[in-house]
């Protein structure tokens, strides 16, 4: 509903400005092409106009929140991955960029524990 709505508002709006943008570069520009060009500007901060109409009419119905994730779901999707592929990999082979990101996202210590063997899978009771 509100997305209809606001597809409306934007074509009204948009639409509204270049057309009488149109109308007034047509009467005072002497090139006919320029006119055109700058009624297409005039347009363009119609878009951005509408969509702050629309903005302020429709405001997010969603609040997004970061809150730290837990360690023992990590924990558990690296025992799926190693389950599927049959290693998660080495952190020795990674390029100095990825580790460097790791370590800004505070994921490097985790990896590297679950490498070493220091977070060793959990068994899941079925033997082979």
């Amino acid at each position: 509903r509100h997305l209809a709505a606001a597809v409306v508002i934007g074509a009204v709006v948009s639409l509204g400005t270049f057309l009488i943008a149109a109308r007034i570069f047509a009467a005072t520009v002497a090139v006919p092409d320029v006119g055109r060009a700058y009624a297409m500007l005039v347009g363009l901060l119609g878009c951005v106009l509408s969509g702050l109409i629309c903005a302020k009419l429709f405001p997010p119905k969603r609040e997004v929140v970061e809150t730290a994730a837990d360690p023992a779901w990590r924990l558990a999707a690296m025992q799926q991955l190693a389950g599927d592929t049959g290693t998660i990999g080495r952190i020795e082979d990674l390029p100095p960029q990825v580790i460097a990101e790791l370590k800004e996202l505070g994921l490097y210590e985790q990896f590297a524990a679950y490498d070493a063997g220091q977070l060793a899978p959990a068994t899941s009771g079925k033997e082979a």
